[in-house]
């Protein structure tokens, strides 16, 4: 049986990150960076496309229980066989030279057989490397890829069908540890880790980082969780955030929409810099803001909607055939075509993002603001033009409401600054114009009186979750009967076992492709804050405490949830998921205390 998407838990070091089943079998693992080749591409395939398991021998199900350290995304998976238990620890510390995943065995009680098979196959599964032993080590290399295996004390170790086996009995109090480096195979083997110290300096490490969360009121564990897999999904060194550290996990099992979610989505930005910012992490907030301007630096005609980690923007869309995908979800692909798409809607989410972080005290930046001034000037001669929207469907531009809304925020977000920070400049007067203009024609064909609700796009009927957004930036005021129809409109609509899709059109209809998708996380997060918005905050708790309640058995969540079957969908875990549990907790619960 093909394990479930919610069944893996995540460990990094905030330049790749590795997922763990249940069952001690490390799937999936990208090295170096999030957005290199897989070389445990098992997630995606089989056992021969390269995975790790290490667990107690004979042992074919789940663990008995598993869990995060508290404030750490250090690993303990645990099982209880007849013989005894034992305890598998697993991490990748903070790197110097080079990615190290530390796996550590420790003996609970009785004495237990543990069997461990490390099946090494780069470029995503495709690539079985030539293994050799060379100072007790086993070495693995294929191409420009080498990776080195050992133990600590030494474990013996044997080859199979293209794979390297071992087998140890551990006993009450005995520790064994392995730990898997990887390098560029034209470089010498970069100095050897010690697994232990390295188990304690992240312990320590994380919690310190998790002591400087600000956020004290309810479900504080499930906030500081997303939190830590915010940061755990940061390229440590250019600050930028990934979507997912997963590719090609599928909207709907079985389906063709799986995409690759490895880069950095400007649209996450506002979201993101806001939950950074309010839980009380200003260095990464400004780590992100810097990336963000770096990335968006250049002519704002070719603004994209996403980055690669560093800022990169030709990010190539492949299929890898030789991968069956995820449950038999085909086909699996890397790279991200939709980085071509013109989506208008981003320029208001970078305008909103550089206004918080002035807004929170960030330092004022002139080139930032050379930049926006750009921005709005391009909005000006480009905003009547139509656009493939937030949600990147591949069926044609449309003139859809949010983007325009967003072109608004944009305008908006520049005018309060000239009013605010007298220092700046700019055309005031024609900013005011574009924005009032803006505002007005969205009122005017983006709104459907018949049924007071605003569309997914002009002249359409279709509702769009992103409709909730509308109060939320500004645009309209949260008691306008036109904000209460859209909210009330968009729950009925949309609502799938009381949660949210994304827009009510058949996808076939929107971009050509066959199949459904679950519903959207952060959509129904997004609604939790329209309600709340509007005054109706008991009703935004228990939607909140009900998106709570999906989260795995170690606080994490997917892109997406499929009510019908009770499964998480899409890339896992989400940052965009993460991001909206925090935003609404911080919305909801923000000036209340725990207990």
């Amino acid at each position: 049986m093909h394990p479930r998407i919610e069944d893996y838990a995540l460990i990094g070091d905030e330049q790749t990150a590795a997922l763990v089943g249940r069952d001690g079998s490390v799937d999936w693992l990208c090295l170096p960076r999030f957005d290199s080749g897989a070389c445990f591409a098992k997630l995606l395939g089989d056992e021969e496309n390269g995975h790790w398991k290490l667990a107690p021998k004979g042992a074919e199900g789940p663990c008995t229980r598993r869990a995060y350290r508290p404030g750490t995304l250090v690993l303990d998976t645990e099982w209880e066989t007849p013989q005894g238990a034992v305890r598998v620890t697993d991490l990748m510390p903070q790197r110097d030279r080079a990615p190290d995943l530390v796996r550590i065995v420790e003996g609970l009680s009785g004495s237990v057989t543990m069997h461990g098979v490390l099946r090494l196959r780069f470029d995503y599964g495709s690539i079985v490397p030539w293994v050799r032993r060379s100072d007790g080590h086993r070495v693995a290399v294929a191409g420009p890829d080498s990776a080195w295996l050992r133990s600590e004390p030494p474990v013996d170790t044997w080859g199979k069908d293209f794979s390297t086996h071992c087998e140890f009995t551990v006993r009450a109090g005995e520790r064994v540890a392995f730990v898997l480096t990887w390098h560029p195979s034209h470089e010498p083997r970069p100095p050897l880790v010690d697994p232990y110290e390295a188990l304690e300096h992240s312990v320590a490490d994380w919690q310190a980082w998790s002591a400087r969360c600000r956020y004290e009121g309810p479900y504080r564990d499930e906030v500081l969780r997303s939190l830590i897999t915010l940061k755990a999904l940061t390229y440590a060194p250019t600050g930028g955030i990934v979507a997912a550290p997963t590719t090609s996990l599928p909207e709907e099992i079985g389906g063709v929409r799986n995409w690759d979610y490895r880069y950095c989505w400007l649209r996450d930005s506002t979201l993101t810099l806001g939950a950074l910012l309010a839980a009380g992490y200003r260095e990464e907030a400004e780590a992100w803001r810097e990336w963000l301007l770096r990335a968006v630096a250049g002519d704002p005609a070719d603004l994209q909607i996403m980055y690669g980690l560093a800022g990169e923007r030709r990010l190539p869309e492949t299929e890898l055939p030789w991968l069956p995908g995820f449950a038999d979800s085909r086909p699996v692909r890397i790279g991200n075509a939709a980085v071509k798409q013109v989506q208008l809607d981003v320029y208001g989410e970078v305008m909103d993002t550089l206004s918080l972080a002035r807004s929170a005290g960030m330092e004022l930046l002139p080139q930032a603001w050379d930049i926006q001034r750009s921005m709005v000037d391009f909005l000006s001669r480009a905003w009547r033009e139509p656009d493939e929207g937030l949600w990147e469907v591949r069926g044609g531009r449309r003139h859809f409401v949010h983007s325009k809304v967003m072109v608004w925020v944009a305008a908006d977000r520049a005018v309060r600054a000239l009013e605010r920070y007298p220092q700046l400049r700019g055309d005031r007067e024609r900013w005011e114009a574009l924005r009032d203009e803006v505002h007005r024609e969205v009122c005017e064909r983006g709104y459907d009186p018949a049924r007071n609700t605003f569309t997914q796009s002009y002249g359409s009927r279709e509702l769009d979750a992103a409709l909730l957004l509308i109060p939320r930036v500004g645009f309209l005021p949260s008691d306008d009967p036109r904000v209460l129809g859209t909210i009330d409109a968009v729950r009925k609509e949309l609502s799938h076992g009381g949660l949210m899709r994304r827009y009510s059109v058949l996808h076939t209809t929107v971009d050509g492709l066959p199949g459904d998708e679950g519903t959207f996380l952060v959509c129904s997060f997004w609604l939790a804050d329209a309600l709340h918005l509007t005054g109706r905050t008991e009703e935004a708790r228990e939607l909140f405490e009900h998106l709570v309640g999906l989260v795995n058995d170690v606080g994490l969540l997917a892109e997406e949830y499929d009510p019908s079957t009770g499964r998480q969908l899409g890339n896992f875990p989400q940052a965009f998921s993460h991001i909206g549990l925090v935003n609404t907790a911080l919305a909801l619960y923000g000036g209340e205390r725990a207990g």
